[in-house]
Parts: structure tokens; sequence; C-alpha cells
């Protein structure tokens, strides 16, 4: 199992979420962050100074089994793309184990659905 977390624009969420569900990822939480970014700099908005050096993104995060991910990560890459800097980052790790709390089950069963 891996864990799959993606760091993306705002403005892409929707498209994200749908190539997700298309690439049959049915589960994942996401939460809206705050990262730094690279581009420091002091910009002047209808009078009024602000730093871009904080920028507000979506961080996806998906639990999947192995032969899922190349599916879900290829789903985020063209979806989330603009060619522009700060388009996002992708970060996959190990998952050791993971349980039901409802049946006590374990292993990657648990992420098959169950209909």
């Amino acid at each position: 199992m891996k864990k799959i977390e993606a760091i993306i624009r705002k403005t892409k969420f929707e498209d994200v979420k749908a190539a997700l569900f298309e690439a049959d990822i049915n589960w994942f939480s996401y939460s809206e962050v705050h990262a730094i970014g690279q581009d420091r700099q002091d910009r002047i908005y209808r009078g009024v100074m602000y730093s871009t050096d904080i920028i507000s993104r979506i961080e996806i995060t998906i639990i999947c089994r192995d032969q899922c991910v190349q599916g879900a990560v290829d789903a985020i890459l063209k979806s989330a793309y603009t060619g522009e800097v700060g388009d996002g980052r992708i970060f996959i790790s190990p998952v050791d184990d993971t349980y039901s709390i409802r049946t006590g089950e374990n292993g990657d069963t648990v992420l098959a659905d169950k209909k």
C-alpha cells in the first residue's frame, strides 16, 4: 500500500477530483494548507501591499493499493498541470498496514470496495 500526498492549486481541485474518480480512486481526504513558496516579493493590489511568499493550496491524501498508484499519479499530473510555477508536488510513501475500525480487518483488502 502507498500513501499519495499531492499539493495542488485551489483552482485545479475540481479537475483533479474528477480525474481521480475517473481513475477509480473513490476515496481521499483533502484540506486547505498554506505553504511558503519560492517567489518572495511584495506586490500591490488595489493600493494594499501584500507578500507572495505564503500561498494557499489544497492537499489531497490518498491511501491505495500498489497497483492503483500510477493511475492516481497520472490523473493528478494531467489534471493539475498549468505549466506555470506553483503547480504543486506529489509525494509517495509506503504504508505498513491499515485496519478497518468497524470490522477489525487489516491489510490492503480493507481498501477494497465491499458493495
